[in-house]
């Protein structure tokens, strides 16, 4: 909200993800030419070990140090109050409370919150399980889950992008509602495919809605936080997300073991977007600005 008025709102946020998206498929890109593809290993790294799979992360740290700087450094800032970090710290822990005292009076908001939390868990489930379900189900190498990743990316990125106008034209709930419908049709196409083949198909068309979803609930919060509430409202934002991040797994890992079927555990994904979605509904879309 403080870099876009709430009428490009729904723009700014799906070229941000857009953006995003593309750099996460130029590290999985290095990633892959330099780690995994590379003959021999590069630094003495031994792949018996699957240490040049482990050396992954400490690319992504760097990624992270290179390319993240320049936000602290240009991005704008509010000005400051020139109070004491503790005072600071102490006003900020004060506030959390009142705030959280005071949801109970933004029950859209609360609603909101509750299917993202749902919706979320699932799409980072699908995150956390997916290349396991693709190497064991399909017996995708590790170098094939990293291809498979980028393409999901680069659909990612472009579905954020493409998808950005539909947020600011028709508004962000519309967009979420129906992004999210079609990735849990898609999701459940996959569930039920045998071919690697059509796995891939499938995989990089799911990829399209993924980054829709993620941008389009940002401008969504965005438009229903209250302006002088901003900054607690995308706090309880970012917490919904990571709050039951272990439940999704941990479902989909009990629900394969009483049925003993993969298929049926990651079903679990499917239920939970479409709890989350029924939640979802319950929400008027707010005005564009």
């Amino acid at each position: 909200p403080d870099l876009a008025d709430a009428k490009r709102v729904g723009r700014i946020s799906g070229w941000a993800w857009g953006m995003g998206y593309g750099g996460g498929l130029a590290c999985l890109i290095v990633a892959l030419l330099v780690f995994i593809m590379a003959d021999p290993a590069p630094f003495g790294l031994d792949p018996g070990q699957s240490e040049p799979v482990r050396a992954v992360a400490l690319l992504v740290a760097l990624w992270f140090i290179v390319f993240g700087w320049p936000m602290f450094v240009w991005s704008p800032d509010r000005p400051s109050a020139n109070v004491a970090f503790g005072v600071s710290a102490r006003r900020g822990m004060r506030r959390l409370v009142e705030t959280a005292r005071e949801l109970g009076q933004h029950r859209i908001i609360v609603r909101f919150l509750i299917a993202r939390l749902l919706y979320i868990d699932g799409l980072n489930t699908l995150f956390a399980l997916g290349g396991l379900y693709a190497a064991s189900t399909f017996g995708m190498d590790e170098k094939s889950v990293l291809i498979f990743a980028i393409a999901l990316n680069a659909t990612a990125g472009l579905g954020a992008v493409g998808f950005a106008w539909m947020d600011d034209k028709v508004g962000a709930r519309t967009t979420l509602t129906w992004t999210l419908g079609c990735l849990m049709i898609v999701s459940t196409a996959i569930l039920l495919v045998q071919s690697a083949l059509w796995f891939w198909i499938l995989g990089i068309v799911l990829g399209t809605f993924i980054g829709p979803v993620q941008s389009a609930s940002r401008s969504l919060m965005a438009r229903l936080a209250p302006p002088a509430m901003t900054g607690e409202m995308f706090g309880f934002f970012a917490l919904s997300g990571k709050l039951t991040s272990f439940a999704g797994p941990l479902l989909v890992g009990l629900v394969a073991y009483a049925t003993d079927s993969q298929r049926l555990g990651m079903g679990v994904i499917v239920v939970l977007m479409a709890i989350g979605l029924i939640i979802l509904r319950t929400v008027p879309e707010p005005e564009k600005g």
